[in-house]
């Protein structure tokens, strides 16, 4: 069975042989892989690489397009630093005063050195390990976009202050995510992951206003397509969680800060799941083989066999590639039944 195959296999609730093995890598693939951060952001081949390697070596089912959360943000202006081998760096904000609203425009995606490039990562990915490994896409969500655009303070009272306005930049977000994910898509993805990390930060009723309708438009379009969704939100998301259920995405990430997983597994609909939820640091970083092993067992138990393994947000690149190993091993040990 591909790592493909197990994957869609078990999204569908098809009898698998294990359960995928999802971990988001970044810095950590970089590193391992000897690639600086900057190579690793900025150049297909570089990033797409290390993830294979990552992959092959690891005996991982996915490879992503994933490294930071600035590639749409670059494109609509917001000025970025890329460090040798380190995180990206926002300089200041794209909008810095409510009226800057107004000038805000859908950029040209074919124009966009970083779109682009990340169109191109998963067209790389198809070609050498299409039919071997899940191909997951990405697009930030709305408000994720909106706070790197503005800022998170300014951001959260605009909610409250400027709701028409905010509004507007929301669909304009939202109108280039679609022509993005439609661009990942056709370059050859099995699902679109939808980053909207920001939305733990401001509550179930203001997720409700702002975020949930959008991302399920997200979802709904990314199902048209042909592809699956998913939908990362980090963060303590345990009051927003049936809603982000409710927006349809097959995979659902819960990061650790989620205390437990059970009382979410009713609400899943047949072709859904969960993904997650170890902690990254304690556990997979800094945690003793017993405790990984205790982890992703727990974890999941918890999802009553209906979850991907993955620990609830990046693995840091700290951890030891002895550690890392530790943790996948253990997810190949798990138990269907």
């Amino acid at each position: 069975m591909t790592s493909l195959q197990r994957t869609i296999d078990f999204i569908s609730g098809k009898p698998v042989d294990v359960p995928p093995l999802h971990p988001i890598i970044m810095q950590f693939a970089a590193g391992y892989a000897g690639v600086k951060y900057r190579d690793f952001c900025l150049d297909p081949e570089s990033k797409t690489s290390a993830m294979i390697k990552c992959a092959d070596d690891f005996d991982l089912d996915w490879v992503t397009v994933m490294s930071d959360a600035y590639c749409e943000a670059d494109t609509f202006g917001l000025k970025i630093d890329y460090p040798e081998d380190n995180l990206p760096l926002q300089q200041g904000h794209m909008i810095n005063h409510i009226g800057d609203i107004a000038t805000m425009r859908i950029p040209d995606i074919t124009s966009s050195t970083r779109m682009m490039s990340r169109v191109h990562e998963v067209e790389i990915y198809k070609r050498l390990v299409g039919e071997k490994y899940f191909i997951v896409g990405w697009v930030e969500g709305p408000i994720a976009e909106y706070v790197d655009l503005r800022g998170l303070s300014d951001a959260s009272l605009d909610m409250y202050d400027f709701p028409k306005e905010l509004d507007v930049a929301l669909d304009l977000i939202i109108e280039n995510a679609m022509s993005f994910i439609k661009l990942q898509v056709d370059a050859g993805a099995h699902c679109i992951g939808i980053g909207d990390a920001a939305c733990s930060q401001i509550g179930p009723r203001l997720y409700k206003q702002y975020a949930f309708a959008r991302e399920k438009n997200m979802v709904d379009y990314i199902h048209s397509l042909g592809a699956l969704a998913k939908l990362h939100i980090c963060g303590n998301t345990t009051m927003i969680l049936p809603d982000m259920i409710a927006t349809g995405a097959d995979i659902i990430d819960v990061d650790h800060l989620v205390s437990d997983m059970t009382k979410f597994v009713d609400l899943l609909g047949p072709n859904q799941v969960l993904c997650g939820n170890s902690d990254p640091v304690e556990i997979v970083m800094r945690g003793s083989k017993e405790q990984i092993e205790s982890s992703v067992r727990e974890c999941f138990i918890q999802t009553a066999r209906r979850g991907i393994v993955s620990a609830g947000c990046e693995i840091p690149k700290q951890t030891s590639a002895n550690n890392f190993k530790i943790y996948c091993h253990a997810a190949r040990n798990l138990e269907m039944e």
